[in-house]
């Protein structure tokens, strides 16, 4: 299976003031982080779709939770 390359790069330079410069240990931290808010957002949309008694996770459910895992992860 091909998987095609990040562009988690490009964006952090995009959005950041300046020449920043991006080291691999950083980058490859920035993914990890990145993972695992994608998990934590999964766990809880498939929880908000459990208790509606809903076999699959739709858009509501993870637009429902979103903002609850995003405030949980920034500590």
């Amino acid at each position: 299976m091909l998987k095609k390359p990040s562009k988690l790069k490009s964006t952090i330079r995009t959005k950041a003031k300046g020449n920043v410069k991006v080291g691999p240990a950083s980058e490859a931290m920035i993914e990890l982080l990145t993972l695992m808010y994608l998990n934590s957002l999964a766990e809880e949309a498939k929880a908000k779709a459990f208790e509606e008694k809903s076999a699959t996770i739709r858009g509501h459910h993870v637009k429902a939770v979103s903002k609850k895992v995003l405030k949980k992860s920034r500590g």
